[in-house]
C-alpha cells in the first residue's frame, strides 16, 4: 500500500461532509474490516465514482502494490453449438442452427496445441458450448494428450455448465466426476457459467443450464481436491443492484469455506447478436463502479481481474485504478466469445510487449504470471530487444526513353 492510496483514504475517513453511511464504510475499509450486505448495497445504490475508486485503490493496494498481473495464453473453443439456449449468448448456437457454428475435432484441438510448441505459453483456456459428443471420455482423453505432449502446459478447462451436463450424461456424481478430471489432467477451472445466481434472474436469461447451487457445489467439489478456480458475474441487463451483491455474498461465503478461488472476473452484458438486445449496455462509469465494488467487497479474494478483450485496452487501463490488479492474457487473437459479443476488440490479440507497454502507462508494475500466480517474468525494468528495421537500398531507375533509344540502336 502507498502513502498516498493512505492519505486520500484518510481524508474521505475525516471528512464529515459525507454521508454517514459511506463514511462508516470508509472506516471499515480502512481498518480492514468486511462491510455487510447491506453495505454492499449502499455503495451501488449512493457511491460516487471518485469514492469507490479511493477505497478501492486503497485494497488493491493494500494486497499487490502496484504489481499487475498477465500471462501468455491462448484459447480452443471446442464448437459454438450448443443444447442451451441462454438468451444473453451471442456466442452460441443451437443445434438446429448448425450451419452457423463449428465443432472441433480431437486432433483439430491438439494441432491447435501443436502450434504453440515453440512459442513460451504457459496455459490453453478450453471452454466452448455443450453439445452430446464432447463428453467425459471426450475430454479425458483430450487433456491427458495435451499432457503427454507438452506438460508444463497448465490445462484451464470448462465450466461447471459443461461438467454438469457431462457427469449426468455419464452418470458420476460432481466430486467423482472432477476427481477424474483432475486425474485425466485438468489443473484449474475458469469462472465462466456463473451469471447471476438469483433464481429468478436465471429463469429469465438461463433457465436451462446448471442452477446457481450445482455451479457451487461443483466449484466446491474442486476446491476439496486441492484445485484452484475462478468466479465471474454477469452484470448490467436486467438484474438490480442487489442481484449483484447477492452473487458476491454467495462467492465470499464459499470462499470462506474452501479458498479455493483464485480471481473475480466481472464480465459485462454486451447486447449484440443476442436475444436481449433490446436492452442498453452500461457505461463505462458503471463498469468501474462495479469493479471497484467487486474489489470492496470480496475481501477474501485475492484478484479481480478485467478481460481487457471484453471492455478495450483504454477501459482495462483505467480499471487498473479500481481495484483490478489482472487483465489477463494476449490472448493471440484465439477467441470469438468477446467480439461476437460486440466487445470493441474485434481481433483481441496482444503482444506481450504491448500488454507491459499498457500496464507501465497506467503507473504500474506489469507482472508475467502463470495461472497459478507464480511471477514468470517480472517486466518492471526489463527492456525489450528492438527489432531491427528493413533496411532498403536504393535501385536504379531505368529510363524507358532511353531503353527504347538502346533497342533502336
Amino acid at each position: 500500500m502507498t502513502d498516498t492510496s493512505q492519505r486520500v483514504l484518510s481524508l474521505i475517513v475525516n471528512d464529515s461532509s459525507l454521508d454517514p453511511d459511506l463514511r462508516r464504510i470508509a472506516e471499515k475499509v480502512e481498518a480492514g474490516e468486511r462491510i455487510s450486505f447491506a453495505e454492499g448495497v449502499i455503495l451501488y445504490e449512493k457511491a460516487e465514482l471518485g469514492y469507490l475508486g479511493v477505497l478501492s485503490n486503497f485494497v488493491r493496494e493494500k494486497l499487490h502494490g502496484h504489481k499487475t498481473y498477465f500471462n501468455r495464453n491462448f484459447h480452443i473453443e471446442p464448437t459454438n453449438l450448443c443444447v442451451y439456449d441462454c438468451k444473453f449468448c451471442s456466442y452460441s448456437r443451437l443445434i438446429k442452427q448448425k450451419e452457423e457454428g463449428w465443432e472441433l475435432s480431437m486432433n483439430e484441438m491438439l494441432d491447435m496445441v501443436k502450434k504453440y510448441d515453440n512459442e513460451p505459453v504457459t496455459e490453453v483456456h478450453i471452454v466452448g458450448g455443450v453439445l452430446p459428443q464432447y463428453d467425459m471420455k471426450f475430454y479425458s482423453e483430450l487433456f491427458s494428450s495435451i499432457k503427454a505432449h507438452r506438460p508444463e502446459l497448465h490445462v484451464k478447462a470448462l465450466t461447471p455448465v459443461e461438467y454438469h451436463y457431462i457427469f449426468k450424461k455419464a452418470k458420476v456424481d460432481y466430486a467423482t466426476g472432477m476427481r477424474l478430471m483432475k486425474e485425466a489432467g485438468l489443473e484449474s477451472m475458469p469462472g465462466g457459467g456463473a451469471e447471476i445466481f438469483n433464481p429468478e434472474i436465471r429463469e429469465v436469461i438461463c433457465k436451462d443450464k446448471c442452477t446457481a447451487e450445482q455451479w457451487l457445489q461443483i466449484h466446491e467439489e474442486w476446491h476439496k481436491l486441492g484445485q484452484r478456480s475462478n468466479a465471474t458475474i454477469l452484470y448490467g441487463h436486467i438484474e438490480k443492484y442487489w442481484h449483484r451483491v447477492d452473487h458476491m455474498e454467495q462467492l465470499r461465503q464459499l470462499q470462506d469455506k474452501t479458498k479455493g478461488f483464485q480471481a473475480f472476473i466481472p464480465l459485462k452484458f454486451r447486447n449484440q447478436g443476442n436475444q436481449m438486445s433490446n436492452i442498453e449496455e452500461v457505461s463505462v462509469i458503471e463498469d468501474l463502479r462495479n469493479y471497484a465494488i467487486s474489489r470492496i467487497y470480496l475481501d477474501n479474494f485475492d484478484h479481480i481481474k478485467a478481460y481487457w478483450a471484453m471492455i478495450s485496452r483504454n477501459t482495462a487501463q483505467l480499471s487498473l485504478n479500481f481495484g483490478v490488479d489482472d487483465i489477463d492474457g494476449t490472448l493471440d487473437d484465439t477467441t470469438k466469445i468477446y467480439s461476437m459479443a460486440g466487445a470493441e476488440e474485434q481481433n483481441p490479440a496482444m503482444s506481450t510487449k504491448e500488454l507491459v507497454h499498457l500496464i507501465k502507462q497506467a503507473g504500474r508494475h506489469p507482472i508475467e504470471r502463470d495461472t497459478l500466480y507464480h511471477v514468470v517474468t517480472d517486466y518492471n525494468d526489463y527492456v525489450f530487444e528492438e527489432v531491427p528495421k528493413p533496411q532498403f537500398y536504393k535501385l536504379p531507375v531505368i529510363n524507358a526513353m532511353e531503353v527504347e533509344r538502346k533497342e533502336n540502336e
